[in-house]
């Protein structure tokens, strides 16, 4: 028999039924006990107070180690700071949307100048970068012909340039890592595609739609292989509904779509907006964390920065709004915020305005530099009392 303890530093109780009159232990080639004669009580007795002795981290856990959904999404616990870039159609085409078109589109993602941004984000010190593929226009930064061919939609509202692909090999060889975001349901201002795809919006099991949708990002993930190390889905309003069933499409096919190309890439999924960081299943390797107001930010129960087993992580946007907009915050608010994530082994990452080619202003890149060398410089506090540990923001 393999006696094998998963427990660092943990023991392990042996127990014997109808022990003879003559009696040896051994663990593999060591004797541990032996015994003669009818005299056998005594003995056995020291043997079991011994081993028992063994038994008590065997059967729980070290309590100095948080368990974890998976060991995925320990660079970012390494990382702890990231960028992230909303490149949408309609957002970049504020007060002109009458000029959406497939041309214009291309044109937008064949200007974004990859090797900028790359730089830029090597500057600041941020260690991954997190783009948006596409939200509710309906227009993504990379073809995809399950897409295509689902929706039927002439000309492709899919760029012909791959941004992600181009993104990768100018980040890698700076040492950052590349995330993907991508809406949990269709695309809401694309009536065609939202048909097409059989989207129904609401608490609904949406089960065509989402074989549908699995098909599609399967087909993203196939494609950039280990070049992606992490997806963000948004809009997982309704878990209960369409992600919680035993049987598939369920959270665990929805996971195993994303990594279907680099089975190490962590996934989270985004109830919304919530204050208080939470986990929304054991499919998920890292939090969404999106807030609004960082004022009301929470992280109760958090050990070694993780909560019911996923990586702790922020996610709130330095512009006026997502994606838009001038500075919100001081540079001194803004690392307060993340200061006080990073303290607790949480992992920040900004939204910051980006221009037409996607490089940032030279106002965000110092706040940025600013975030990187606070959290550079801020230990993580370990607390052997999790349930006792509750981390908030305060105005």
């Amino acid at each position: 028999m393999s006696v094998d303890d998963p427990y660092p530093g943990g023991r392990t109780l042996l127990h014997f039924e109808g022990a003879g009159q003559t009696t040896e232990v051994y663990v593999y080639l060591e004797t541990m006990r032996s015994h003669l004669h009818s005299n056998l009580r005594r003995p056995l007795r020291r043997l079991l107070g011994a081993v028992i002795l063994m038994s008590l981290m065997f059967l729980s856990p070290d309590p100095a180690q948080a368990q974890r959904n998976s060991d995925r999404a320990d660079w970012m616990r390494e990382a702890r700071f990231g960028v992230m870039t909303h490149f949408l159609h309609d957002w970049i085409m504020q007060g002109s949307r009458d000029q959406m078109t497939p041309e214009n589109w291309n044109t937008l993602v064949d200007g974004f100048n990859v090797e900028a941004v790359a730089g830029q984000l090597q500057s600041v010190g941020a260690t991954y970068y997190l783009i948006s593929i596409g939200q509710n226009s309906g227009y993504y930064l990379s073809p995809n012909a399950t897409y295509d061919r689902i929706t039927g939609i002439r000309p492709s509202h899919l760029s012909h340039r791959d941004l992600v692909a181009d993104l990768a090999p100018a980040l890698a060889k700076r040492g950052i890592r590349l995330m993907v975001y991508l809406p949990a349901g269709a695309p809401s201002g694309d009536t065609a595609a939202r048909a097409a795809l059989k989207w129904q919006p609401g608490p609904y099991r949406n089960a065509e739609f989402q074989r549908n949708w699995e098909s599609i990002i399967r087909e993203w993930s196939l494609r950039w292989g280990d070049k992606v190390s992490g997806w963000w889905f948004d809009g997982v309003y309704w878990p209960n509904n369409m992600y919680r069933s035993v049987a598939p499409p369920n959270f665990r096919s929805f996971a195993g779509a994303a990594r279907a190309g680099n089975q190490r890439a962590v996934v989270a999924f985004n109830p919304g907006q919530v204050n208080r960081t939470i986990s929304l299943t054991p499919y998920e390797d890292y939090i969404a964390g999106e807030i609004e107001d960082p004022t009301l930010w929470s992280a109760r129960r958090n050990f070694e920065g993780v909560i019911d087993g996923a990586q702790i992580h922020f996610l709130s946007h330095l512009g006026a709004q997502w994606g838009q907009g001038a500075a919100r915050f001081t540079t001194e608010q803004a690392v307060d915020f993340s200061r006080k994530v990073a303290q607790i082994g949480g992992v920040v990452t900004w939204d910051t305005p980006a221009g037409r080619d996607g490089t940032f202003a030279p106002e965000f890149l110092a706040q940025l530099k600013a975030i990187r060398e606070a959290i550079r410089n801020t230990p993580v506090q370990r607390d052997p009392l999790p349930d006792a540990h509750e981390t908030a923001t305060t105005p």
